[in-house]
């Protein structure tokens, strides 16, 4: 599983270089729909996982459709349009659970959990969107990825190695809080580095606390797919990255850190 994991992550490298580095703005948004569609196809798997059908039922189409505005909307900077298809979309599913109500009353259920998927999937990619469209976009994609994924690969390490106190066991057994630590440290470590190169005239101070707020963030992020995961009774959100599980698994603590860099970016630095 441990190679696994490694053969996939180093085949996508090239990937994820010639997208960011070359494909342009209009191309990575593409990549990010796809991705966007398939989070939510996992997501709705997991917390559906005890109504038959109900991933193909109209409320989650209709998540489909308002995430993929929502990405789309990023792209052309409209935040009154990312709004308001939220809201859109939630006045859509109450019409329809109105209809079904007299014959389902989970349809209530059905609604809270599809508006949590937009929020939690293509509302928080529509952030990498966004910083990805600003000013030194492609360089600050890279910031972030460097920053979570050594940050998930130090955890994964160092607690391999040194764990010994649980640090979430009723989410997940297997995290420990020297696994935690050994991800922030790595944070740092990997987050300094890239600075100091690509990035000299962001300022020190600010530069760690943002290491550590993405880091807490990707914590959190991984913590509550687990948390997800718990409920639906699954080991993985999906099985399309070998050793990886699905896109949900790979991408969570990415969804929680990214509106942390974006507001960064846009706002603090």
């Amino acid at each position: 599983m441990h190679l696994k994991r490694w053969i996939t992550g180093l085949a996508a490298l090239p990937f994820l270089f010639l997208l960011i580095s070359k494909g342009g703005a209009f191309l990575f948004a593409v990549v990010i729909v796809i991705i966007c569609i398939l989070a939510l196809w996992e997501y709705f798997r997991i917390v559906f996982h005890d109504r038959d059908g109900a991933p193909q039922g109209a409320i989650p189409a209709l998540g489909y459709i308002a995430g993929c505005g929502i990405i789309w909307a990023a792209y052309i900077g409209s935040f009154e349009m990312i709004i308001g298809l939220i809201i859109l979309n939630l006045i859509v599913c109450a019409l329809i659970s109105l209809t079904k109500f007299k014959t389902d009353a989970g349809v209530s259920e059905v609604i809270t959990k599809q508006v949590l998927g937009i929020v939690y999937i293509p509302l928080f990619l529509s952030c990498l969107i966004l910083i990805r469209n600003g000013a030194g976009g492609g360089t600050w994609i890279y910031f972030l990825l460097f920053i979570v994924f050594c940050g998930d690969v130090g955890a994964y390490h160092c607690g391999s190695s040194f764990g010994r106190h649980k640090l979430c066991p009723a989410v997940s057994p297997g995290k420990t809080i020297e696994g935690s630590i050994g991800g922030l440290a790595a944070n740092l470590v990997v987050g300094a580095l890239f600075k100091h190169f690509f990035l000299p005239l962001l300022p020190w101070g600010l530069s760690l606390l943002f290491f550590i707020a993405t880091g807490v963030a990707g914590q959190v992020g991984d913590l509550f797919e687990s948390q997800l995961k718990r409920v639906g009774n699954r080991k993985d959100s999906g099985a399309l990255l070998p050793g990886h599980g699905g896109i949900l698994d790979r991408i969570d603590a990415l969804l929680f850190a990214a509106p942390v860099a974006y507001c960064f970016k846009a706002y603090i630095f």
